[in-house]
């Protein structure tokens, strides 16, 4: 009913954003209805809704210990958390997906389920042949050394959220780094080093879990300091924020001819903001807010400010 929703929006002119809406598989549904997305594409494919794409769940969260761990927790012995899917129903999923032309988008937060999923991937790579699938794993919060060089490999993509790492903006670091140890430190949400090892990385929200706006995100990339003293720093640059906000994100859906920049032919979305990043200390980068906000060349929101201005 979602989808009928915006497309009567769409229809009276008055959806005012893009959507790419996925088709959500959960554990208990036969793996086959994946085909349901095929048809889904072809039935919402307009210049506002697109949906293209397969969701699934591998795991839950690493604060309630539902988050799949290779080697467990450090403060549970013995408790690795449970996966959503049997490898063999979410192979399926992936495979049949896969040979569909589709994209998949699974949530993986432990390491444990982000090695399951990189599994799914390299089965239907191996069923289905190579081809530019760009597959993604949303979250990646930890990724054992093993799987690191698996996602170059593999070509899947790292969807990563800024805020989400402890102490980089709203959560807080004393419920998570007892569950991951000291060890693990610093395996968890690695979006420098798979940048600089060339994995695609692209930002988003991960709202309402954390904040929407997306320069609190690029604060929260910028600034991210190391948990202890000696850690690795996955602080990205300015520009690496604002690439995976943008070309990434126009790239990871297939749309990176006609979205993400400002070049001729492209889309006419732009977003007007009231400073100069350049010119604003990275601590306030999160205090930047938009002036105008132009969707398909037309002005959908001014702020109070450039109204008047």
């Amino acid at each position: 009913y979602q989808l009928d929703i915006l497309r009567e929006l769409e229809a009276d002119g008055a959806l005012p954003i893009r959507v790419r809406v996925p088709y959500l598989l959960t554990p208990d549904t036969d793996p086959r209805h994946v085909r349901i997305a095929a048809d889904w594409r072809q039935e919402f494919q307009s210049d506002f809704i697109t949906c293209d794409f397969v969701k699934l769940f591998a795991d839950g969260v690493v604060e309630s210990g539902t988050a799949v761990m290779v080697d467990g927790y450090s403060d549970a012995p013995g408790k690795n958390g449970t996966p959503l899917f049997f490898s063999d129903s979410m192979n399926a999923a992936v495979e049949l997906a896969d040979s569909l032309g589709l994209q998949v988008a699974v949530h993986a937060i432990g390491d444990g389920a982000v090695r399951q999923v990189l599994d799914a991937y390299e089965a239907a790579r191996k069923a289905n042949g190579a081809r530019d699938s760009r597959h993604r794993i949303e979250h990646v919060e930890l990724l054992h050394d093993d799987d690191f060089p698996r996602f170059r490999e593999l070509g899947a993509v790292a969807s990563m959220q800024p805020p989400h790492p402890p102490g980089a903006m709203d959560f807080p670091v004393s419920t998570y780094l007892p569950r991951i140890g000291e060890a693990r430190e610093d395996t968890a949400f690695r979006s420098r080093e798979l940048l600089e090892a060339g994995v695609p990385v692209v930002f988003s929200s991960d709202w309402p879990v954390a904040r929407l706006s997306p320069m609190a995100g690029i604060q929260a990339a910028v600034t991210r300091k190391p948990w202890r003293q000696g850690g690795k720093d996955q602080s990205v640059t300015l520009d690496q924020a604002l690439n995976a906000y943008t070309a990434a994100g126009a790239w990871v859906e297939f749309r990176e001819g006609t979205k993400g920049r400002l070049a001729p032919g492209y889309l006419a979305d732009i977003a007007i903001l009231d400073a100069d990043l350049d010119a604003v200390p990275a601590e306030r980068l999160g205090n930047v807010a938009a002036a105008v906000t132009i969707c398909n060349g037309r002005i959908v929101y001014r702020s109070d400010a450039a109204e008047h201005s």
